[in-house]
């Protein structure tokens, strides 16, 4: 991965989830994409923490804008893989989240958030 394209990445990906624009933000996204999160888990009763496709993907991030009117993120930095990106990021409570990214053909095929110890209990 091309260390220009994933600043220029990370701040389109912070701007479409500040604008609240789901197909903003799905726009980056394979429409085979994999997604995991333990926010899947705990907010909607998942026990296998992953969306899978576009389609789940939008639904489940809809509801999430939903749930969360203010929601708003700040990148941190980025740390760069062979096809994939890594996001750390503080999110509108304060918290900080690493959103781990990989990509195909210049489009998110797989992702994951990892959130420290305030989502642990």
């Amino acid at each position: 991965m091309d260390l220009e394209f994933a600043r220029r990445f990370a701040t389109q990906w912070r701007d479409d989830w500040n604008s609240h624009d789901i197909d903003r933000i799905l726009a980056r996204y394979h429409d085979d994409v994999t997604f995991s999160s333990p926010m899947v888990s705990r907010c909607y009763g998942d026990p296998s923490g992953t969306v899978r496709g576009k389609d789940a993907l939008r639904a489940y991030w809809t509801e999430g804008l939903r749930r969360i009117p203010d929601l708003h993120f700040e990148v941190l930095d980025i740390r760069v893989g062979v096809d994939a990106l890594v996001i750390d990021y503080r999110n509108q409570i304060g918290d900080r989240v690493y959103e781990v990214l990989t990509f195909r053909d210049g489009l998110v095929i797989a992702g994951f958030g990892a959130y420290g110890a305030t989502l642990a209990h």
